[in-house]
């Protein structure tokens, strides 16, 4: 019996006009403000441990995925500020139900040409069983989300 490969990657692109610097500084510092933004899918977030923007920091989401209401406890575990970068991995919430492990690393890349940049996502989770869908819906939420913060960071 062949084993099934639980573990999986997607990753999507997203071009905003906003600087690459911006976005990485509202996820690094300012994550709480993204539900003032992104108000139909990001109802809040709290940090339980630690400070904003640090490695080991532990921040609280609550979200709307699918339909529903859910809630994420992410560790900040790893950030690079030369290279726009900061890596989640989830703890505790809904996405446990399905992923024994799920981690988000969002990297803001300087577009070469003209203002603005490119919001790399990575989704990196291994699965309980074959039967889990891979994560799209969640690609297209973090890239939605994305979007929504392109006109309040391209305003600022």
């Amino acid at each position: 019996m062949a084993s099934e490969n639980l573990y999986g990657k997607l990753e999507t692109d997203v071009e905003i006009k906003a600087s690459a610097n911006k976005f990485h500084d509202i996820f690094k510092h300012r994550p709480h403000h993204i539900s003032n933004v992104s108000t139909d899918k990001i109802q809040g977030c709290d940090i339980h441990e630690g400070e904003w923007g640090t490695v080991g920091s532990v921040i609280h989401w609550n979200y709307f995925h699918d339909g529903k209401p859910r809630v994420a406890k992410e560790i900040v575990e790893a950030v690079d500020d030369e290279k726009n970068l900061i890596t989640f991995r989830v703890i505790e919430g809904d996405l446990m139900e399905h992923f024994k492990s799920f981690k988000l690393t969002i990297q803001a890349n300087p577009k070469t040409e003209g203002e603005g940049c490119v919001v790399h996502w990575t989704l990196e989770f291994e699965k309980h069983h074959g039967e889990i869908i891979d994560p799209h819906t969640l690609l297209q939420f973090v890239a939605d989300v994305s979007k929504d913060l392109e006109s309040h960071l391209a305003e600022a």
